[in-house]
């Protein structure tokens, strides 16, 4: 900053003035010497020092968020609604990659809770014990997202995993199929994939119909490779399988491409259908029957409930524990 007054022929305290828009009016700089400044910062390299101006300010300017994935299109555009939701207020997303493990989770919330985010937004409502004391010691807001957990740590923006797959099955059956399968990845990696077999076990009761024809295909993310060989298991285990309930969309498309392989026809031998409403679902034919989610707008509705909870906060007035409920949409396609 010296540097910069110098280069300008001001006073230190005038450099902060100008990058802080601080000072009364009489003192305040002039917008033209403020865009002198601000020149002499870019052709100098100068950037903020921010850990200073949190000690000062107590805000950090950046909330953090964790994804499961980041090549996943579904909590890409999660992100991007989220980063459009706070861009006019000023703070900045850190976002972490926990891969579908929940001790990758519980490390990340330590290293980025150490760096005091203004508020937290998480995936899912499953966390180890740890995470959750984290999570409800950490003095920010809290959003979870893409889950409506039964005991939830503070805020929550999503919809329940298990209703959408119910629906999904009741859907399948009124289209007359009757001998249903569930693929997707061993239920332990996965809580939002759990909740997903649970409402298909659920369905298929409630219809009474036969639930046993369940395949764990690998661990989370559960992919294309993946669903192509399930179908193959599924063919071994129970040919005469009528329909076939995918935990996403991309092990769906992988079923597909393998029925297509083997000449299986789809949806006359076999019916497909996946969850997420991913792009790959309306490029491929016959397009993928699925569960569609409003992935931008969950994280359109979590950065603006985490913005109310900020002000509040700021306030001296905390936000009570509020859900937003964000609808699901079972779309049919040419796959059933």
């Amino acid at each position: 900053m010296a540097d910069i007054a110098a280069r300008v022929g001001v006073s230190k305290m005038t450099v902060s003035r100008a990058l802080n828009r601080e000072g009364s009016s009489s003192r305040s700089t002039s917008e033209a010497l403020r865009q002198r400044i601000l020149q002499a910062c870019q052709e100098m390299g100068y950037v903020i020092d921010q850990t200073a101006r949190t000690f000062s300010s107590k805000r950090s300017g950046f909330v953090a968020a964790l994804v499961p994935a980041l090549n996943n299109s579904n909590f890409s555009d999660t992100a991007h609604g989220l980063t459009a939701a706070l861009e006019a207020s000023g703070l900045q997303v850190l976002l972490g990659y926990t891969d579908y493990d929940a001790a990758t989770e519980e490390r990340l919330l330590r290293a980025m809770l150490s760096r005091r985010p203004e508020g937290v937004i998480v995936t899912g409502g499953t966390h180890t014990a740890a995470a959750r004391r984290l999570l409800q010691a950490a003095g920010v807001p809290v959003v979870e997202t893409w889950d409506l957990p039964l005991q939830p740590v503070e805020h929550c923006v999503g919809f329940s995993n298990a209703e959408a797959v119910a629906q999904l099955v009741h859907q399948l059956h009124a289209q007359g199929y009757r001998r249903l399968a569930f693929l997707g990845g061993v239920p332990e990696s996965d809580a939002r994939g759990a909740d997903r077999r649970r409402g298909f076990e659920q369905a298929m009761a409630a219809l009474g119909l036969d639930a046993s024809r369940q395949l764990s295909v690998g661990q989370a993310p559960v992919s294309m490779a993946h669903g192509a060989q399930g179908v193959v298991q599924l063919l071994q285990r129970w040919p005469d399988t009528d329909a076939l309930v995918c935990v996403s969309d991309h092990p769906a498309f992988g079923a597909l491409a393998e029925c297509q392989r083997r000449g299986i026809a789809v949806p006359q031998q076999l019916a497909i259908a996946g969850f997420g409403g991913f792009e790959v679902g309306t490029s491929c034919h016959p397009r993928l029957s699925t569960v569609a989610v409003d992935c931008t707008g969950i994280g359109r509705a979590a950065g603006e409930l985490l913005l109310r909870a900020i002000a509040a906060a700021r306030e001296g007035t905390p936000l009570a524990p509020q859900t937003v409920l964000i609808p699901f949409q079972v779309e049919l396609r040419g796959s059933s």
